[in-house]
């Protein structure tokens, strides 16, 4: 969150960068790249949004070009690695207040070099207030959108895209964010846009809406009568007044009326039976703050009635709120979210947006650029551009509070590929992909945040390392520690910023800052030499293997398996030794594994398992580079293909840590053909297809993966899971249901996290489940 001075906008670019804290460049980012606007500008706040291209380094790998090299005999690496750049897609969304339009309209007309269009897309009110002097500054012509066409096209992408997108509100609960998983079908749903009014339309489909309803008693209501009564003109003063009143004192509740008999009627004595029912015989001055508290709601509960009424006529428990009396404000979520659950019993929920606000500026850009189809892309909400969600209490963060002189800031990033379900889940739309809310959890949360804070210097370290010919190294690592400590000291204090807080998405935010600042792979050096060195020992793994009995051949694999993923750079109780310890390998790993009987083991009902006809197809979620997917992932996958069965191997799409990508995988796998009859085959006749997950995390959300990947599990009729990795079988994944048979299997490599599953450091988890008949 960008703060502002006090003072106004004025008419240059100077003068915007005299009212921010930050740097102008820091708001408007990547302007110079802009190729098309879009602008929603209400009675206060303006919203605006442009697309550009992000032009930002990838490391790439390739086989060496020249025939004859022979990696298993020299030194040579495998592969040979080259950073080049890369042309992507980003969404940039920016609120402010109409105070600053013309500063910001300056700062950008200033800014813009190539733009592609001529046209700016608007909406709001103020679309018709301000075209004249935003076609005099940007020099490009105003094309006004339909109000509730945006919204509803902003609501569908917001909820389609972000995965923690609604939230209800709770009162009493800390934090007051209770976070909904998307379901994997959003529509439908109702929205309740409360402005000056209020409209509620039933959206069916991705173009298909109607307007079934809505009051004239609304947030221009409020507005209007709360100026009466109070003489206060500002909204959000109107909105604290309340927040600091007992509507008790005006209103008229049921047991003023009927005393202690209401119990006999079963109504609540603190209901309401008349809305300022007090004042009418009452002989003395009501506050301010309860007129106000009152009035809130009175016109709460009519909003909430109504809307139950129409949730229930059209047959729909979803329903989401927005409009400018929302806006954030915990009084109105409050009194909204207690009116919903009276009226309906519970049975349908008052949801409100993280985004709530730019849902018009969305919708509006989206109308703009239907030609480049941007639905049929799947986007990702980039955390190192992105505000999040503010905190809702006044009362612990009065400055934030303030509306005025603040610029909130979403970027969205389009992802190459488009992201679907897993076809195995058992039910998407109740799968939750975390183990542990470390929203809810804060002792949990405590550790995470002090845990990622104390390994910031080695990620800058490592990435520092990673580039030992860049000049500005140093300066962009330092850039990148502070952008992510800030990160966390915000997350300290607001958990819910970026919905609910998850290890996956500090590791994820992780990610981002450090892409921010060109560090796209900080570990290929180290997985080039791992999975160089694992190579070398391929042949004489899968040896040892083949010359042993079928059952002591089973837990083999599986104990190389397991202590394949002990080589986690992300784990500092891993790093730590193979920084220190040089020869620290294969074996060794295998020799710091827990002693069966294991802390989750179901080794014995798996065994078993093999003993009867082969799957059809396994669909296998690699962890780690280097020995891990070489020494332990192949030789598993080695022994699948020679029972007759068929597998796909899922890694990321790109980096994090070091984590194995879909293109290393394809040189890894070229060079294990290269020696094993088994896997040469399999690759040729197609009985073995490297996949990738469209993943960038080293943990793994099964209701957003790779479109092909979707495809090939339903053709090829995947019977079997395997997840393994603490990242995506255990922070991750761990409940997760499937319809087939699955194995989620981890070392522990997290002393904490291990005692607080009962275990110690690299205990065992090794979790076959066979879905109930």
């Amino acid at each position: 969150m960008a703060e502002c001075g006090a003072s106004g906008g004025g008419s240059s670019g100077d003068s915007l960068d005299k009212s921010i804290t930050l740097p102008p460049d820091e708001i408007f980012r990547n302007l110079e790249n802009a190729k098309r606007f879009a602008i929603d500008i209400g009675g206060s706040l303006t919203k605006l949004a442009y697309y550009s291209t992000v032009q930002h380094k990838v490391a790439k790998v390739r086989s060496f070009d020249y025939p004859g090299k022979d990696t298993e005999q020299d030194h040579e690496p495998p592969y040979e690695i080259s950073v080049q750049e890369e042309i992507t897609a980003r969404l940039h969304f920016i609120k402010f207040e109409n105070t600053y339009i013309e500063a910001c309209l300056d700062f950008i007309k200033d800014h813009l070099v190539n733009t592609e269009t001529k046209v700016i897309q608007a909406t709001g009110g103020g679309a018709y207030k301000f075209k004249d002097l935003i076609e005099e500054k940007l020099q490009l012509k105003v094309d006004k959108e339909d109000v509730m066409t945006c919204l509803i096209k902003g609501c569908n992408f917001v909820l389609k895209n972000i995965p923690h997108e609604a939230f209800m509100y709770q009162k009493d609960s800390n934090p007051e964010f209770r976070f909904q998983t998307n379901h994997p079908n959003i529509f439908p749903y109702l929205l309740v846009n409360i402005g000056s009014g209020v409209s509620i339309v039933k959206v069916e489909t991705e173009d298909r809406f109607e307007w079934i309803g809505g009051s004239s008693i609304g947030g221009g209501t409020f507005w209007g009568l709360g100026a009466l009564l109070t003489k206060t003109k500002k909204f959000d003063e109107l909105l604290h007044l309340a927040s600091r009143g007992q509507h008790a004192n005006v209103d008229m509740l049921v047991q003023d009326i009927y005393g202690g008999a209401h119990q006999t009627l079963g109504l609540s004595g603190n209901l309401i039976a008349s809305s300022f029912g007090k004042s009418a015989t009452a002989d003395r001055e009501f506050s301010k703050e309860d007129m106000a508290k009152s009035l809130l709601h009175m016109i709460s509960n009519d909003i909430g009635q109504l809307a139950c009424l129409y949730a229930k006529l059209h047959s729909l428990d979803r329903v989401y709120f927005g409009g400018f009396f929302i806006r954030g404000h915990p009084v109105t979520m409050r009194t909204i979210t207690y009116s919903i659950n009276f009226f309906s019993k519970g049975e349908v929920q008052a949801l409100f947006l993280r985004h709530e606000g730019y849902l018009g500026a969305i919708g509006a850009f989206l109308k703009g650029a239907e030609q480049d189809n941007p639905n049929q892309y799947s986007w990702g909400e980039n955390y190192a551009g992105s505000s999040g969600l503010m905190s809702t209490s006044p009362e612990l963060c009065p400055t934030q509070r303030a509306r005025s002189g603040t610029f909130d800031l979403l970027e969205m990033d389009r992802l190459e590929r488009p992201l679907v379900n897993l076809p195995l889940l058992l039910d998407p739309s109740s799968y939750v992909p975390d183990t542990v809310d470390l929203t809810d959890d804060a002792l949990a949360r405590k550790y995470w945040l002090t845990c990622f804070e104390e390994a910031l210097d080695g990620v800058v370290k490592r990435a520092v390392a990673s580039q030992p010919e860049s000049m500005d190294a140093a300066e962009r690592a330092e850039k990148f520690r502070q952008k992510y400590w800030s990160k966390l000291q915000t997350l300290r204090h607001q958990p819910f910023a970026y919905g609910t807080l998850t290890v996956r998405s500090l590791l994820d935010t992780r990610e981002h800052c450090l892409n921010e600042f060109n560090f796209p792979d900080p570990y290929s050096k180290v997985k080039q030499k791992e999975n160089g060195l694992a190579l070398k020992c391929f042949q004489n793994v899968t040896r040892s293997l083949d010359s042993l009995g079928w059952e002591e051949r089973q837990l083999a694999l599986v104990k190389g398996l397991l202590a394949g993923n002990v080589f986690d750079w992300g784990a500092k109780a891993v790093s730590d030794v193979l920084e220190s310890e040089s020869q620290f390998g294969f074996e060794e790993a295998k020799r710091k594994l827990q002693e069966r009987p294991w802390l989750v083991d179901s080794y014995n009902e798996w065994l078993q398992r093999l003993k009867g006809p082969p799957h059809k197809c396994a669909l296998i979620f690699a962890d780690n580079s280097g020995i891990d997917i070489i020494l332990g992932v192949f030789p598993f996958v080695r022994e699948l293909l020679f029972r007759g069965t068929e597998v796909i191997l899922a890694c990321n799409s790109g980096p994090a840590l070091n984590d194995v990508t879909y293109s290393e995988s394809l040189i890894v796998a070229e060079h294990i053909a290269a020696m094993d009859p088994i896997i040469h085959s399999a690759l040729r006749e197609e009985r073995l297809l490297l996949v990738q997950t469209g993943s960038s995390s080293p943990c793994l959300d099964l209701s957003r993966l790779d479109q092909g990947l979707a495809v090939l599990v339903q053709e090829r009729g995947a019977d079997l899971v395997v997840i393994e990795g603490m990242g995506r079988a255990v922070h991750t994944n761990y409940h997760a249901a499937l319809c087939c048979e699955s194995l989620k299997l981890a070392v522990i490599k997290n002393a904490w996290l291990a005692e607080r599953l009962g275990g110690r450091l690299f205990s065992v988890i090794f979790k076959y489940e066979v879905p109930a008949e």
